[in-house]
């Protein structure tokens, strides 16, 4: 069992850009010779990878931080739940409203869970790839 100081401790260390799942996918993407843009400040919910042009936005969620499965991860819980599921829950609405304010404008959104990353980053990069093939081809 971990003290509070080191959950802190852990916490403190965990970054919201540049994480590993995110490195995975843009390697696999750039070793594809796809070329993207990293958190654009410009674009709603500062995407982990966008495609400006082609208004393509791609997140890469972790499981813990965007409550997948929430129903049952919300009862794994067991040390201070009243801070962390608000939180977690207030990330999976964020979330709802980036997508649906990027879809209002035109945008593809293409989110991806942590595991399924580390799983098959190649289909993960196929997906994009695919999102790209199709916008580019319904481009005027």
């Amino acid at each position: 069992m971990r003290t509070p100081e080191q959950t802190s401790r852990i916490m403190s260390r965990i970054r919201g850009k540049d994480t590993g799942i995110e490195l995975a996918l843009r390697r696999e993407l750039w070793s594809r010779g796809i070329r993207y843009r990293k958190h654009p400040k410009k674009v709603f919910g500062k995407p982990d990878i966008a495609f400006i042009g082609l208004k393509i936005a791609v997140f890469c969620d972790s499981e813990f931080w965007h409550g997948k499965d929430w129903e049952i991860g919300n009862s794994k819980i067991k040390t201070n739940r009243d801070f962390w599921i608000p939180k977690i829950e207030r990330n999976i609405q964020r979330d709802a409203e980036v997508n649906e304010a990027l879809e209002s404008e035109g945008w593809l959104v293409l989110r991806f869970w942590g595991q399924e990353i580390l799983k098959d980053v190649g289909g993960c990069a196929d997906a994009v790839e695919e999102a790209i093939r199709l916008r580019k081809s319904s481009k005027p």
